[in-house]
């Protein structure tokens, strides 16, 4: 399970019998790839992307359509260690914390280690929003401007020195803490105009901390109401039925411990910790890194609500249904700034996946 997206109109590359084909990103991943004449679920590897108009937030439909193209006949407990992605980067990465970045490729990276409230259906259609850590969607009044959020129990963040040993529960403070996190002028956030003027309070709190030179998050803020352990109520300046999908956003609403923050300090970067299917196993800067199962992660398996008449996505969801998650055994990432490198390693299957063909290459 990967998470991410594509910009609309991007080329995104497809290999099939060790031959590199390009469609034009926007398309159905399953249709893209019977023009190209792919069967995804007959076992061809494909490297495609069901996209949406929010950016990086259709990586996790890539490596669905790599599922269907590796799964075993029968589900396994744990992800396979023998199935590894292999993804080609551009550019290299800055780091790994959500809140100070906003960068392509970190956040690509990041997305698979950290959990938001809401994720995406990318078998419906149109696509559509799903709880994520939340039991359900969140409520909203009648007005648009109070949601109320209830958590899942039971879900942890991975394992840290930063937890002394003990298994650390994701709740509602979390929540808060994070979104809190965007307004710190310590944390120089590049994501902070997605919440700025949004949340009851946040802003008029944000100016008199950095006039007392000090971020109190211990202050109550009356647009993040803590109702108890599990529920969280944000408050809205003006309705606003689209702020659902700022809690889908990774750049504005991924979930960070707090212990964490505060023990690895300006280093937060290299030491991400979250609760999402995935941790950081290996990382050489602007070089490779490497991201293994997160072994505490939630008992979870795909599950979706394709669009009735829509053959490709309900294929796909026969083949992945109640598969545990994640089901990939390892994903790496490789920073090959040059075009002709990069491109030749795809050709020679030594990635699955580069981010877009190389102008250079584009008309051959």
């Amino acid at each position: 399970m990967l998470r991410g997206s594509y910009r609309r109109g991007r080329m995104v590359d497809v290999r099939t019998n060790g031959k590199a084909r390009r469609s034009r990103a926007g398309a159905n991943p399953v249709s893209c790839a019977k023009r190209h004449g792919i069967s995804a679920c007959a076992g061809t590897t494909v490297q495609i992307a069901r996209v949406s108009t929010n950016v990086r937030q259709c990586i996790r439909a890539i490596v669905m359509a790599l599922c269907v193209a590796l799964a075993p006949a029968i589900a396994l407990a744990q992800p396979d260690p023998n199935k590894v992605m292999r993804y080609g980067f551009e550019i290299a990465e800055t780091g790994f914390d959500p809140a100070q970045t906003s960068d392509w490729y970190s956040s690509i990276v990041s997305e698979q280690i950290f959990d938001t409230p809401l994720a995406y259906d990318y078998l419906a259609r149109p696509i559509k929003l799903k709880a994520n850590v939340l039991s359900s969607l969140p409520d909203i009044s009648a007005d648009g401007r109070s949601y109320t959020l209830r958590l899942k129990k039971g879900i942890y963040f991975a394992d840290d020195p930063a937890f002394n040993g003990k298994k650390r529960e994701l709740v509602a403070a979390d929540i808060a803490y994070s979104m809190k996190r965007l307004f710190d002028p310590k944390t120089k956030s590049p994501n902070l105009y997605l919440l700025e003027g949004l949340i009851v309070g946040m802003d008029g709190f944000a100016q008199r901390q950095n006039k007392a030179g000090k971020f109190d998050y211990d202050v109550a803020i009356e647009g993040l109401q803590l109702l108890d352990r599990y529920t969280l109520q944000i408050q809205l300046t003006e309705s606003n039925f689209n702020f659902l999908y700022r809690l889908a956003s990774h750049n504005s609403c991924a979930i960070v411990a707090r212990e964490v923050v505060e023990k690895y300090g300006d280093d937060i970067m290299a030491h991400p910790v979250g609760s999402g299917p995935y941790k950081l196993g290996y990382w050489k800067r602007s070089s490779k890194i490497s991201l293994e199962p997160n072994p505490g992660f939630r008992e979870e398996y795909f599950e979706a609500e394709p669009t009735p008449g829509d053959e490709e996505a309900n294929a796909i969801y026969r083949k992945l249904k109640g598969r545990r998650l994640p089901m990939i055994g390892r994903i790496d990432f490789q920073v090959i700034e040059e075009d002709q490198p990069r491109w030749l390693a795809f050709l020679n299957e030594e990635h699955d996946m580069i981010d877009r063909v190389p102008l250079s290459f584009s008309n051959m």
